[in-house]
């Protein structure tokens, strides 16, 4: 396993391997890159690649057994380990992700969540009390806190950005639809909703021309 050399496109396309190889297990014990890529539309050369990268348990002719493949990911992804991570902005994007139980298949676990509205803290939300802001270091330090999640309006996410950074948080997964200024050791990660929505419109926008 090269773990250097996996790309940010190849960590992207992971998930999308293990979700469909958990779906197919029962049915195929093996697999093969090429039946994988033409499954997902992907290139098979790149399906090829990618697997190899994190997996040494492929054959020639024969490919990989599916369920050491499926082992192989979730160890790579971090899947079976903990992930903490605590989220600022309580609102209904906020909610939703609170309430959504699929991140822990990923091993991520949202311990806790902040806002800065009075009339938001104290109100539960995924089986969570909303936390004031004024808790989020002695939270973060209790449970070694090193991932952020942020859902605030525009305004407010370079403020949360800068608070979950001097807490020692060193990943910071952005649904602000803004960009963040952060330390050259702290990688952002963006959900754009805006435009990937511009994207979906123009399309439909084009195809009806």
């Amino acid at each position: 396993m090269r773990a250097n050399t996996v790309s940010i496109q190849t960590l992207r396309r992971l998930p999308l391997y293990l979700h469909y190889l958990k779906s197919i297990r029962s049915e195929l014990p093996r697999i093969s890159a090429t039946v994988l890529a033409e499954a997902l539309g992907f290139n098979d050369v790149q399906v090829r690649k990618d697997l190899g990268s994190v997996s040494g348990n492929g054959r020639p002719k024969k490919g990989y057994e599916t369920d050491a493949l499926i082992a192989d990911l979730e160890k790579y992804l971090g899947c079976n380990s903990r992930t903490p991570a605590v989220l600022i902005g309580a609102g209904n994007l906020g909610r939703a992700l609170l309430s959504y139980g699929g991140f822990s298949d990923y091993g991520l676990e949202i311990v806790a969540a902040f806002d800065a509205s009075d009339a938001v803290v104290g109100t539960s939300a995924g089986g969570k009390t909303v936390m004031s802001m004024d808790r989020l270091g002695d939270t973060c330090e209790r449970n070694s806190v090193r991932l952020g999640i942020i859902t605030v309006p525009a305004a407010g996410a370079q403020n949360a950005c800068d608070r979950l950074v001097g807490c020692g948080v060193k990943a910071i997964w952005n649904f602000a639809p803004t960009t963040l200024k952060v330390p050259c050791d702290v990688l952002v990660e963006n959900e754009n909703l805006a435009s990937s929505l511009a994207v979906l419109s123009k399309h439909l926008t084009g195809s009806g021309e």
